[in-house]
């Protein structure tokens, strides 16, 4: 059986620097590290996860708690969060939400399962969330921003995509609009919807309050809104969604009373996930860059790890407005 003695003779270096290079600690040479990762592959050494465990105290496994494993913004966040954290020797374990709780994955914590966690799904009224912060766990989240936490967090500029969304439309004559958000408590839904309505308001086209639906995010629940909004007898000319899986609900909704976008009605969303450009939905939507803001709340989570007293950061990225066919219009620049 090779032993860590047998890195460490071969290798050239104390059994001491293979346990720290075992525990991704910072203070090792970068030659050092690699002369112990060779000597670990030339022998085909493999540590017992559970004695790494013992002594450093860590899991070396990290917790991702998502709303819906099936709306496909998360596997694209997740593939990105994968890569970066088992390139660090992280595990990683998935929590889906469903109704949003977070008690499971703040347990683990707790109970020292997992080393940190990532929440793609925290809302403003998660009490014991704030609770796990204040007692500096490893906590991270991306696409939400959750006010008055002094967490690191990770978004993009939800506001000026929303506002981005309202001013094509405007550019283009269709000011008769619906909005269809997610989720009443998520900061992206609260975000897009603030910078599509308030600016729609300033623009002249207030969108009445019938035409305002939340959707919980969900394909079905925006099939359904919309399938409503189109048997009015004034429907709207353009349904923005605040992300593209309720986008696709509402294309969906379309197709099944035998109408098109944009033929019959605009549809716009919000991400840019990769099925958004499929011929079957050419979907005009928001892009947020997800996979780097994945790899910021990744080395966030790291850094937080290696320093768990650092100051906490927030980080937020640009978006930018992708037209295709599911509106009638290039943008103007």
């Amino acid at each position: 059986m090779v032993t860590s003695r047998d890195v460490a003779r071969l290798a050239g270096v104390s059994q001491a620097t293979v346990s720290r290079v075992l525990s991704s600690a910072t203070n090792i040479a970068p030659e050092t590290r690699l002369k112990v990762q060779a000597a670990m592959e030339a022998l085909g050494y493999v540590p017992h996860a559970g004695a790494q465990a013992m002594k450093t105290r860590r899991a070396r496994t990290v917790g991702v708690v998502v709303k819906d494993v099936t709306n496909p913004f998360y596997p694209e966040v997740l593939d990105e969060l994968t890569r970066e954290l088992d390139g660090a020797g992280y595990r990683v374990v998935l929590w889906n939400a469903g109704g949003g709780s977070h008690h499971d994955a703040l347990s683990a914590i707790r109970e020292r399962a997992v080393d940190g966690v990532i929440f793609t799904t925290a809302t403003g009224e998660t009490v014991e969330l704030q609770v796990a912060v204040e007692k500096q766990s490893p906590i991270v989240l991306i696409n939400r921003v959750v006010e008055g936490l002094d967490a690191d967090q990770v978004v993009s500029d939800n506001v000026a995509g929303g506002a981005a969304v309202a001013d094509y439309l405007h550019q283009n004559g269709r000011t008769r609009a619906a909005y269809i958000g997610g989720l009443p408590g998520a900061s992206t839904s609260r975000d897009r919807a603030r910078g599509f309505l308030e600016r729609m308001q300033h623009l002249g086209h207030p969108v009445p309050e019938d035409l305002r639906f939340h959707a919980d995010f969900s394909h079905d629940a925006s099939q359904h809104v919309t399938s409503r909004l189109l048997a009015r007898a004034d429907p709207p000319e353009a349904v923005f969604c605040a992300n593209d899986y309720m986008a696709f609900g509402a294309l969906d909704a379309l197709r099944s009373r035998g109408l098109s976008a944009p033929g019959d009605c605009w549809v716009i969303g919000y991400d840019d996930v990769d099925m958004a450009s499929w011929p079957s939905f050419d979907l005009t939507t928001v892009r947020q860059p997800s996979r780097e803001m994945a790899r910021a709340g990744a080395r966030m989570l790291l850094e937080r790890l290696a320093d768990p007293a650092r100051p906490a950061q927030q980080r937020s990225f640009p978006c930018k407005l992708i037209v295709r066919g599911s509106t009638g219009a290039a943008a103007t620049a």
